[in-house]
């Protein structure tokens, strides 16, 4: 990694002696992947939820969040996912980073010392101010939520286009 390029510094404190590294799968991975460092194998059984090891604590700088996020691989082969999925690092928190995960499968899921169990966004979290206003600005949406905006298939009104050489033969 180019240390003197790079647009942010995290700090990583191993707390555990052979705690795993944050690494990026490929150049094009936007987590890094964060793994066990639990003492032994932990199983999860079907339904359950645990909270696992890291060994790793972090020094995030002011404006910047940790999102904790599950494997793809993890969710479509295993049904396990990081519970509180993104779960949230603030920048001013030093303790274990530790990943709620949860078996949705239907046989438990042994989590091995060292496997890679979620994956570690970083964040630009903006300054707000927060206003207090006697009536919000309308919207064609209006209060709707859970559900209102439908269930049918879209129109093809943000249709993409194809762009392709056979496209426009």
């Amino acid at each position: 990694m180019d240390t003197k390029n790079a647009e942010l510094r995290i700090g990583v404190h191993r707390l555990i002696p052979g705690a795993g590294q944050l690494v990026r799968a490929t150049s094009g991975s936007s987590g890094y992947d964060l793994a066990s460092a639990e003492g032994a194998e932990l199983s999860i059984p079907p339904g359950a939820v645990a909270l696992v090891r890291t060994g790793l604590a972090l020094e995030l700088p002011p404006g910047v969040e940790g999102q904790v996020r599950s494997r793809s691989g993890l969710a479509a082969r295993n049904g396990v996912f990081v519970l509180n999925s993104p779960g949230t690092i603030d920048s001013d928190y030093r303790g274990e980073v530790k990943i709620v995960l949860a078996n949705l499968g239907a046989a438990p899921f042994v989590v091995v010392p060292g496997d890679r169990i979620a994956q570690l966004v970083f964040m630009q979290v903006p300054s707000v101010c927060l206003v207090t206003v006697d009536e919000l600005v309308p919207t064609g949406r209006g209060s709707g939520g859970f559900g209102s905006s439908g269930s049918a298939p879209l129109d093809g009104a943000g249709h993409i286009e194809d762009s392709s050489p056979e496209a426009s033969d």
